[in-house]
């Protein structure tokens, strides 16, 4: 009952708000201005990022809105053509039954978006992310009827099947979310999706016709330069102990890091001998994503180096932040390693892509709520020329391609055995490791700018 009072109660508060603001705005969208939208954090959305940069290119001025927990990257901030529309956060109410505190969650978040998109300047086309689209979809259906705008529904998984992650798929509250996005999904204008697969389940399954655009890494995801190597890591050994050189240096005028050198006498930076290997992995830190399955993998690694197989120490960065990275601190402070550490910093926009550079690995373990949207960690790590181990669900395949470009794995007794497979005789040139690098590098995969082009603009142009 009180699910379905948050869901008509959201419906009459958009329907008082349309009427209330209606005669504000009789004249067609705006033209040469767009909205890029998402219910969350702008600084952790790179893909609402890249849409909002793609239409900036174009000329268009973009109202870029959502909260601000962490800073979007520095070109967002940099161009003329962007403008911010920060939301604030809701804490959330702590009275009160849970199912209670998500109706007023509901009905407040409905206002506050509401006003918000009502009070920026007219758009032409409102581009939304989902999830999360309770309340976001029909908020901005309502916004669009007022502004006589076009929506465009960017459909990144269903917000439906992540709640079930916690709630189950038949708990009411999640089949009251399927219900919404359905239905308010078909009164979109335009609809896009991240993968094959879920263009296919919208068709089917509600109806929508989607055009897919896959995530594509921006221009700043490449291969980085020895020499930024070395100022990253001298940079991230200010607070993290696994950066910092393991021995002092033989030259008093060497400057070092755990993995390279730089010779202040001549300027030029290498990499140390007997340096660990790099896996990196980024996380949200929740339900889709189980680190304990790349904790045991390292706990085999350890094994494998003290029965004598010749396999390098490892720094192992887990970069991100969420609910659940205390949990997994707890059990990473429980580890008693020799041959391993592991650091779980919060990079900098512009650090991270220098760092995927930087690795010698990439470790992915998200699993889709859905199984039909793809993980866009390995498109940037991809980008960067990063082989991937990657953990299965059902079209990770329209990604990583195994034995190609990465390898995937179902268990920690998998993935340990590539770990091993993949680090034997690190770091000479020849083995898989370098083959995949290779396949990567000789793939000239199109970068999001050309995708965009290639699949949004035809759509926006139908809009004019």
């Amino acid at each position: 009952m009180a699910a379905g009072a948050a869901a008509l109660t959201a419906l009459a508060v958009l329907a008082a708000g349309f009427w209330l603001w209606r005669r504000r705005g009789t004249a067609a969208g705006g033209a040469g201005r767009g909205c890029v939208a998402v219910l969350g954090d702008l600084g952790r959305s790179p893909r609402m990022q890249y849409h909002a940069l793609s239409l900036a290119r174009h000329g268009r001025g973009v109202a870029l809105l959502g909260y601000l927990q962490n800073r979007p990257h520095g070109d967002v901030l940099r161009s003329p053509r962007i403008r911010l529309v920060p939301m604030a956060e809701l804490r959330g109410l702590r009275v009160g039954p849970k199912l209670f505190q998500y109706v007023i969650k509901v009905i407040v978040q409905t206002i506050q978006l509401l006003y918000t998109m009502l009070k920026m300047d007219q758009p032409s086309c409102i581009l939304l992310q989902n999830p999360p689209g309770l309340p976001s979809i029909a908020v901005a259906w309502v916004a669009c009827l007022f502004w006589r705008s076009k929506l465009i529904i960017d459909w990144h998984n269903y917000g439906y099947t992540i709640m079930s992650l916690n709630h189950g798929r038949n708990h009411p509250l999640v089949q009251i979310a399927k219900w919404y996005e359905k239905l308010f999904g078909r009164l979109s204008d335009y609809n896009l999706c991240v993968t094959n697969a879920m263009k296919e389940d919208l068709w089917v399954n509600c109806k929508i016709k989607a055009v897919t655009l896959y995530d594509k890494p921006a221009l700043y995801f490449k291969e980085t330069p020895l020499e930024l190597q070395h100022q990253l890591y001298m940079k991230l050994a200010k607070d993290y102990e696994p950066f910092k050189p393991r021995t002092e240096s033989v030259s008093s005028n060497a400057e070092r890091s755990a993995f390279t050198e730089l010779d202040e006498k001549n300027g030029h930076v290498i990499k140390t001998r007997g340096r660990p290997a790099l896996l990196i992995s980024s996380t949200s830190w929740t339900e889709d994503e189980d680190f304990s399955v790349l904790l045991k993998a390292l706990e085999d690694y350890e094994r494998y180096i003290n029965e004598g197989v010749k396999l390098p120490s490892l720094v192992c960065v887990i970069t991100g932040k969420g609910p659940l990275k205390d949990y997994y601190n707890g059990l990473i402070n429980k580890l008693h390693f020799k041959h391993i550490q592991i650091c779980t910093p919060w990079l900098e926009a512009e650090d991270y892509p220098l760092l995927l550079g930087s690795a010698d690995l990439g470790v992915c373990l998200h699993k889709s709520s859905s199984g039909l949207d793809l993980p866009m960690k390995v498109v940037d790590m991809f980008g960067c020329c990063l082989p991937v181990c990657a953990i299965y669900f059902e079209c990770l395949h329209e990604l990583v391609k195994h034995d190609e470009n990465g390898l995937i794995f179902r268990d920690s007794n998998e993935l340990a055995e590539q770990l091993k497979t993949l680090f034997l005789g690190f770091p000479t040139l020849e083995g898989k490791l370098h083959c995949f690098r290779k396949n990567l590098r000789a793939a000239k995969q199109l970068r999001w700018d050309e995708s965009w082009d290639q699949t949004v603009l035809p759509l926006l142009g139908q809009n004019e």
